[in-house]
């Protein structure tokens, strides 16, 4: 299969077979990690997670997708796309996804990147909710692009910002300084609901949904809240 945008020809790559059955007990193994976990969670930000009267976009930190996948296990019954690259090392994210539960759209927000909102597009128009890194796949850590408030406007869909805060993780050394929450362990899980019009309201900016992100998702750590910015 091949994807041709801007005369630029892009080979999706895929994995299936022996390949594929390599992956398959590491992600049944994070399944069953991520349904040790118990989430806190207020009544205001269930509301936000279940209100399915149309499909959303999830906008949340890098650093937190660990359990992306048992969240909507347990909130939502859509499908739930992510934006995964082309390539070969993409094509053995998007299998591993497929096992945890996450379907993928193969694109880049890189490279072909109007085809890549596009396609995300197209997947919420077919009633699918779409998840959203503002920060990823390179950073920097906490750096808000743009991408996820685009797709949503073009869709007249609502967002969802997710937040998650830790009571026992592990923090590795990636450039996002990702989060491994111990088995069994809680976890503080916040959502917060974008209305279509408010995302269109021109005081809704890359820079004021990042404050909002990094306040559902406080990091003393790193500074989160107070050193995250947009980045165009």
């Amino acid at each position: 299969m091949s994807q041709k945008t801007d005369n630029i020809e892009t080979q999706v790559v895929t994995i299936c077979g022996w390949k594929r059955m390599l992956i398959w007990p590491l992600g049944m193994l994070v399944r069953l990690w991520c349904a040790s976990i118990r989430f806190d969670c207020d009544k205001e930000s269930e509301k936000a997670l279940r209100n399915e009267d149309t499909p959303v976009a999830f906008i949340i930190w890098h650093n937190r997708l660990f359990l992306i996948g048992e969240v909507f296990r347990r909130y939502r019954r859509r499908n739930l796309y992510a934006l995964v690259s082309a390539s070969k090392d993409g094509a053995w994210l998007a299998a591993f996804f497929d096992i945890i539960g996450i379907k993928c759209v193969r694109g880049s927000s890189s490279f072909n990147a109007r085809e890549s909102v596009a396609l995300l597009i197209n997947v919420m128009q077919q009633g699918h909710d779409i998840g959203i890194t503002p920060d990823g796949p390179r950073g920097p850590i906490y750096g808000f692009k743009g991408g996820g408030m685009i797709v949503a406007r073009r869709a007249k869909a609502a967002a969802v910002l997710i937040g998650m805060q830790f009571q026992h993780a592990r923090q590795l050394r990636s450039w996002d300084r990702f989060y491994l929450p111990r088995p069994f362990s809680r976890v503080r899980l916040r959502g917060e609901l974008v209305s279509p019009g408010e995302l269109r309201d021109r005081a809704t900016t890359p820079e004021s949904l990042s404050r909002r992100l990094c306040a559902l998702s406080p990091d003393k750590k790193l500074g989160a809240g107070r050193d995250a910015k947009a980045v165009v």
